[in-house]
């Protein structure tokens, strides 16, 4: 069954070649997963609460892959090595 990763990106202004590359580099790790973003920013009009800045949605085959992907050590490098600050 399909499981979906979801992220509320927080950016201080608007998106910049550092967010960008960023993410490709997410993508990267992604693949050998079976990853892949499907929202990524664009347009949003909120009918309930607030929700501040980009929502990012991945899918992934099944649960055990998301994790293992989140798990991974090229995305877990991403995470740790500051390599984009916002």
């Amino acid at each position: 069954m399909t499981a979906y990763l979801i992220n509320h990106m927080r950016l201080p202004g608007r998106v910049h070649p550092d967010v960008l590359d960023y993410l490709d580099r997410i993508q990267a790790t992604l693949d050998p997963f079976g990853g892949k973003f499907i929202v990524q920013g664009g347009a949003q009009e909120v009918l309930e609460g607030s929700w501040a800045q980009s929502v990012i949605v991945l899918p992934s085959p099944d649960i055990a892959k998301a994790r293992a992907w989140y798990r991974s050590p090229a995305y877990q490098e991403i995470l740790t090595s500051g390599a984009i600050t916002w």
